[in-house]
């Protein structure tokens, strides 16, 4: 509930954003802003380091090490904190005025714009640690108000912007960063007075070098996967601006806008499932952590399906109902996007796995230099005149070839039955997607009408119930949920 409500605020959100500041403006942000996002996944990477040996030592029930754990966590975040203030303000001049295609007579604002993201990114990284604690702790409940209250305050912002007289960028940084920091300080609240594990101060007695070398080499090659994903985005999106404007970097924005939207539905399931995954292997459970890993990917990839598919059909429509001008290329963008984000769900959880093992650096290389490599060939097609939408091809088979690669090197280190895995994760969802295509073929094929996108998608989601209920679902899950049912009945 929390991810559709989501949804709909931030797609809602973004349409009054780029009403406000038009296409050029909305680029103009995407741009600078990516470009201190693109040190944004040092805190993903921490975030996933801490949550990952809190949830480790949950597993082991030695709380005094979970103490550790967030004491040289908070540590590690202030020390980087600082660090890349100060390396971003210093590197300032470079980005803004030599590196990026700026419209004449808004580098200045382009400067402010860019000191703002600066801040928004070290609030961000120091409220990574308590993030990390809530995940471990299964708190989904408070994470998901919190992450309703953003997406509301974000859509109030989006409101105000619209009527707002002064400079309408400036004033969307600053109050979007004024979101980030009651975001911070609603997590600290609360931890505080909620979990005892976080009534520490960082003192000498408290860290430990070695622990933190420990976790730095965790965080290291974390860094350098998500890194990879941001790298690659980020180079994508500098490509388009050196060759096309900002406009292009719009119309990709709106699409990235849409992929992180729907995301939120497989965030909600891998937030729920990986601590629980983690803590199977802290007790030595590896049999409990294989099933919960394939069970997370035939559940995330399924919900996905649900949305995807169908938004995929009638792209158009529902970009032309939701913004009213759409920027050239954002329909192909999104298609191709979208496409990714299900291909990557199918062996997600493969990651999952390899973090509870602790046993990341090879598995890293091999599943995440794909993703930054595919920048050298969409260079080189950019620079030879292709168009976007060879961009995306490729874009779309290093995602289809890293998925497919996470399967066997699983098998040879933590024991993955490949056949199982296609057995119980993969076929079961082949029935979802041919009935999903089959609905959306028939609707854009034989419906030329105004809002049909809304039925399109709800005859796929109540043909896609039963479908799933009778091929998806296995015996043992389908006895689960009945009996979830009764009890709930008999209440």
């Amino acid at each position: 509930m929390r991810s559709i409500l989501n949804i709909l605020l931030s797609l809602f959100s973004t349409r009054y954003i780029i009403e406000a500041l038009g296409k050029s403006d909305y680029g103009l942000y995407v741009l600078v802003g990516g470009v201190v996002a693109l040190l944004g996944f040092v805190t993903n990477s921490l975030v996933i380091t801490t949550q990952r040996f809190v949830s480790y030592y949950y597993g082991k029930a030695d709380i005094s090490q979970v103490r550790k754990v967030l004491a040289n966590s908070l540590f590690v975040h202030l020390v980087l904190a600082a660090g890349l203030t100060v390396l971003l303000l210093c590197a300032k001049n470079l980005f803004v005025f030599q590196w990026l295609n700026i419209p004449e007579g808004r580098e200045v604002v382009a400067n402010q714009v860019y000191i703002i993201a600066v801040f928004l990114l070290v609030t961000t990284i120091i409220s990574a640690p308590f993030k990390a604690l809530f995940i471990a702790r299964e708190n989904i409940t408070y994470i998901s108000v919190l992450e309703v209250c953003d997406g509301c305050l974000k859509f109030c912002t989006a409101l105000w912007v619209l009527y707002a007289d002064n400079d309408r960028l400036l004033q969307y940084a600053f109050l979007i960063l004024a979101i980030q920091i009651f975001n911070l300080l609603a997590m600290l609240i609360y931890a505080l007075k909620k979990y005892e594990e976080c009534r520490f101060s960082v003192s000498c007695c408290m860290l430990d070098f070695k622990f933190v070398r420990k976790m730095a080499g965790f965080a290291g090659w974390l860094t350098y996967s998500t890194g990879s994903v941001v790298l690659r985005s980020q180079g994508i999106q500098f490509f388009l601006n050196r060759i096309y404007g900002t406009v292009i970097n719009a119309a990709y924005g709106i699409a990235t806008q849409v992929y992180a939207s729907i995301a939120f539905v497989s965030t909600s399931v891998l937030n729920a499932m990986n601590p629980q995954i983690v803590k199977a292997a802290g007790e030595g459970n590896h049999k409990r952590m294989l099933y919960l890993a394939e069970m997370e990917s035939k559940y995330s990839t399924m919900l996905l399906m649900l949305i995807v598919v169908p938004v995929i059909f009638e792209v158009p429509d529902i970009l032309s109902f939701w913004l009213k001008d759409v920027p050239e290329g954002t329909g192909m963008f999104c298609r191709f996007l979208l496409c990714c984000l299900v291909v990557d769900q199918f062996t997600y959880s493969m990651n999952t796995i390899n973090q509870a093992l602790g046993k990341i650096r090879n598995y890293t290389l091999l599943t995440y230099t794909p993703k930054i490599l595919v920048l050298l060939p969409i260079y080189y097609v950019l620079s030879h005149g292709q168009v976007p939408f060879v961009v995306m091809c490729i874009h779309l088979a290093a995602e289809i070839f890293v998925a497919v690669i996470r399967l066997p090197y699983m098998k040879y280190t933590a024991g993955l039955s490949i056949a199982h895995f296609l057995r119980t994760v993969v076929l079961p969802l082949v029935p979802l997607f041919v009935a999903q295509c089959v609905v959306g073929r028939v609707c854009v094929s034989l419906m030329d009408m105004e809002y049909r996108f809304i039925i399109t998608i709800s005859l796929s989601l109540l043909v896609s119930g039963f479908v799933l209920w009778l091929f998806v679902l296995s015996k043992a899950e389908r006895e689960y949920v009945l009996g979830l049912v009764r009890v709930k009945f008999h209440k």
